[in-house]
């Protein structure tokens, strides 16, 4: 059929030589394979196993050149040698440890009770007149401070400050 034939609309007819032609074809059709019929290049070429071989520097524990060789090719992998001291050559330990599961026992630890003299002795440190601690020496300490200065603040014009409040609570305290 034609470009002309096309355009005018007229039908050619067939001969019977063409109507045996299809037949024909689907007696000789082939089909290819995977490797014939893929587009990707040389398939032999990318089957090729390759050797990769990695070197690691030993350490002060496991002195010595470690050395790893993988063969990969496109369908599998695998390990050809691998050097001992690298992760995955540890030997497994076949003896079984039967308390594995058993927790050890508490130690029991109590608070032991001080004399007189050494209850005295932790007294006189540095520790009791300091942070967070109430004792007398704390208190006196306070007390005096308190009478150097006089009972009401001078009110800052900073915005925010609470001095005032401050001031109203220390009267009711008073």
């Amino acid at each position: 059929m034609g470009l002309l034939d096309r355009l005018l609309g007229t039908k050619s007819v067939k001969s019977a030589t063409d109507a045996a032609k299809p037949a024909a074809k689907a007696q000789e059709a082939k089909f290819l394979d995977a490797d014939e019929s893929s587009s990707l290049g040389n398939v032999d070429f990318m089957r090729r196993p390759y050797e990769i071989r990695r070197t690691f520097p030993g350490s002060a524990d496991n002195p010595g050149l470690k050395e790893r060789i993988d063969v990969v090719a496109s369908m599998e992998a695998r390990v050809e040698k691998l050097t001992d001291g690298m992760p995955g050559t540890e030997a497994k330990d076949s003896s079984v440890d039967l308390t594995g599961g058993i927790p050890k026992a508490v130690k029991k630890t109590f608070a032991q009770t001080m004399t007189a003299d050494e209850l005295s002795q932790r007294l006189k440190g540095s520790a009791v007149g300091g942070v967070n601690v109430a004792g007398a020496a704390a208190i006196e300490r306070k007390a005096s401070s308190n009478a150097d200065q006089p009972d009401t603040t001078p009110q800052g014009n900073r915005p925010g400050t609470i001095d005032g409040f401050k001031g109203m609570a220390k009267e009711i305290t008073g």
